[in-house]
């Protein structure tokens, strides 16, 4: 199955709405030092498309009823070669015929191209910014396009009237926790909704963030390794300050008049939408089948 339910194991720090998801890649080539995908998925940062992906698409797509897709939650849907061979914008073509309700997540401004398919389809586009610095964006997102041209890009969407939600995510002490220079910034172009979490280390990314970042790391292990929590195989940020850290967020983003979710951190009552933003697009009540 390409298509399939959104976390099956139903994580008890999960808030989002029932929804299925869709990766067109396996993989993805942006290396993020911060990934999570990686620890789960071989050959992580080899990009690859799915198996006869158009095909399969199309007969599973003829199946829905106007479900919420959310596209993609373990490989960007815009890696580097999707340019060339424009997978993502045909799987967006079928999934718009069969009227699906789709939700974009991605940290490339490629997926401005694809506009004259949104526009006739429900659809929103969580673009992930986690800082509006280019050069902790380079070293942070290596092979990402740099958040200035994010920004660009969440100006385009909303001027072509395509609802937009931005991930500040991870949110990293020491690094990037003091966005409201970010989130003004956004509030002023448009921007509804605001998704937050903080970074959550597992063994893989801790050497690449390490690595990428030695002193922000000798300072942040402590908090994690000594002090933290351990859930889910993750090591987490101690609970006390991972609640500082959303709340802070959540009180920027709507003193800017946006909504405000948070990502698997256990603070839904913080939540003043559904986490994810699917708000913007969700009418009525829907269920899998």
């Amino acid at each position: 199955m390409l298509i399939s339910e959104f976390d099956p194991w139903k994580s008890r720090l999960c808030a989002c709405p029932p929804k299925l998801t869709f990766n067109p890649y396996t993989g993805c080539d942006h290396g993020c030092v911060y990934c999570y995908a990686s620890s789960y998925i071989p050959n992580f940062f080899k990009c690859r498309p799915k198996k006869d992906l158009l095909r399969r698409l199309e007969e599973e797509a003829r199946k829905l009823r106007g479900e919420l897709i959310s596209i993609s939650n373990s490989s960007d849907p815009y890696p580097s070669i999707e340019e060339k061979n424009c997978l993502t914008r045909k799987c967006l073509e079928i999934l718009s015929r069969y009227e699906c309700k789709i939700q974009l997540i991605t940290k490339s401004p490629l997926v401005t191209r694809d506009i004259d398919i949104l526009k006739k389809t429900k659809c929103m586009v969580a673009l992930s910014v986690t800082t509006d610095d280019d050069e902790i964006s380079r070293r942070l997102e290596p092979y990402a396009p740099v958040s200035s041209r994010r920004l660009e890009a969440v100006e385009v969407l909303i001027k072509n009237s395509i609802p937009v939600a931005v991930r500040i995510d991870p949110i990293i002490p020491f690094l990037n926790d003091k966005p409201k220079r970010l989130i003004e910034s956004l509030a002023s172009v448009g921007v509804s909704h605001i998704t937050s979490s903080t970074y959550k280390v597992r063994l893989g990314n801790w050497r690449r963030f390490s690595k990428a970042f030695p002193e922000v790391a000798k300072k942040l292990s402590p908090f994690y390794f000594e002090e933290g929590e351990r859930i889910s195989r993750y090591f987490y940020l101690p609970k006390e300050l991972r609640y500082q850290l959303m709340k802070k967020v959540k009180e920027i983003a709507e003193e800017n008049g946006m909504k405000f979710g948070c990502c698997r951190e256990g603070f839904i009552h913080l939540n003043s939408a559904l986490c994810d933003g699917s708000w913007l697009i969700l009418e009525g009540s829907f269920f899998i089948r």
